[in-house]
Parts: C-alpha cells; structure tokens; sequence
C-alpha cells in the first residue's frame, strides 16, 4: 500500500503522538480564530463550565482560559499530551480553574446537563460530526453551545484526487449547508460558520516541514516513521493544490 492510499489512523499511534508532542497547536489554527468563535457565545461567567474535547496539549485552550473567567476541563485521551496541557495552565496561570484529564471523547467523564459550552478544535472528526453533536449534547445545560471545526467541501464538485483522498481520509466530509442540516436535527440551532482562513494551514504546514526534518532525524531508518512522514508531506501537497474546494470551518450551534 502506498503512503498516498492509506489514512493517518493506519500510523503507529505512538508515532503520530510523539510527531505532535510539544507543540502549540495539533492542527490548522490560531488564537484569533478561537477568538473569533468565542466572540459568538453569550453568558459565560466564572460560574460556568468549559469542555475542551480532545484538547491536544491545550493552544486553544489556554486562549479560552485568558479570555474567559470559567471552569475548563480538558479531555483528552494520550497522556502526555495532559501532561504538557497541565504544564501550560501552570505556565499560564490559570491551573486553578483549567485542569487536562485522560479520556475518551466516546466516553466523555461529565454529567448529564453539567457544561455551559463544549468546544473542539480539529477533533470531533475522530468520533464523526454527526455523532459527536448528538453524543455530546446531553452534558449541555439547555442553551448551552457546542463549538467545533470541521473539515468541509466549499463546493458541490472537486477533482478526483482530492475528493479521493477525503472520502478515504474521512468520509464524513460534506458541503456547509448539509453539515449546518447535521447540526441542526441534532436538536442545535445554528448561531455561526466562518471558515478558518487558509494561512491557518499554511502556517501549519510550514511549521510541520522545519518539525519534519528534526523527526527523521531522530527516527533515522524507521520505516514508519518516514512513511508517515510521507503522508503528512503528501496531505500539505494536497492542501497547496486544492485548497480552493476545502477547509476547516467553525459550527457553533445552542443547545435548545
């Protein structure tokens, strides 16, 4: 099997968290478009809750801990990444109210109707749009909002090779509006979309082409490491060529 027919989820895990250990971000974005998302949630205050699903080592995170007076918890399932999290919210100054734990986002360790706002950046896809939105809805209070990205179509047609290798990748993938659709009869109504800009993408690719090298240095005649390394270098060509016809976007929805 090519490295260009298979998925990241086919990678030796210990590998692809090692790859994105100790850096910001585990994906494609910034502390303004998490701002930009915050901007449309109403009535938190420091009596209110914060779920950050599979929060990574927490770049998002630590912006919502500076922007917000609430209660965060971080989930997230590979431990040192809650490691490094819990080490940010001391470097920050923020461990009093923003905590990391391990866990499954099939599983997520909070009661029913107990959070104020669910975010996720970059990770709902693990478990899938639809099932995320309906799974996790139940631990919202009523009018309590969801806040994810997500990778999405920009337009209804695109060429073969990019629309293979997300169908492939992620199956999920779908235009604006029927992702808007999902949101909804998952009992949300929609309050935003935007998409996440491109030099989100090109940002992070450009950061993971310098993390690349010092990686395959480190895994010198690893095979899996430098297949997967291929991959992500095959994603980012991907990315450069048809960046047009998709993207992140941001769903925020209100629980009612």
């Amino acid at each position: 099997m090519s490295n260009e027919n298979k998925t990241i989820h086919e990678f030796d895990l210990n590998i692809i968290y090692d790859y994105f250990s100790n850096t910001e971000r585990q994906g494609p974005g910034s502390a303004d478009i998490t701002l930009k998302a915050l901007s449309f949630i109403e009535g938190l205050t420091e009596k209110s809750k914060i779920a950050d699903v599979g929060c990574g080592t927490g770049g998002q995170t630590m912006v919502l801990a500076k922007n917000t007076a609430s209660t965060i918890i971080g989930v997230e399932l590979w431990a040192d990444f809650i490691t490094q999290f819990n080490q940010n919210a001391k470097n920050q100054n923020v461990q009093d109210r923003v905590k990391g734990v391990v866990g499954n986002m099939e599983s997520l360790p909070f009661q029913n109707g107990e959070l104020d706002l669910i975010w996720s950046e970059g990770a709902i896809y693990n478990v899938g749009f639809e099932r995320g939105l309906s799974e996790w809805r139940k631990f919202l209070k009523q009018g309590g909002y969801i806040a994810v990205t997500e990778n999405t179509w920009f337009t209804e047609e695109r060429p073969a090779e990019i629309q293979d290798f997300w169908q492939k990748a992620y199956s999920e993938i779908d235009t604006i509006s029927n992702k808007v659709a999902q949101m909804q009869k998952a009992g949300y109504l929609p309050i935003a979309t935007f998409v996440v800009p491109d030099t989100c993408w090109t940002d992070y690719y450009a950061a993971q082409a310098v993390r690349q090298v010092a990686f395959l240095n480190k895994y010198q005649g690893n095979k899996t490491a430098e297949a997967f390394i291929d991959y992500q270098r095959y994603e980012a060509t991907l990315y450069d060529k048809y960046k047009q016809y998709y993207g992140y976007v941001f769903y925020i929805g209100k629980k009612i």
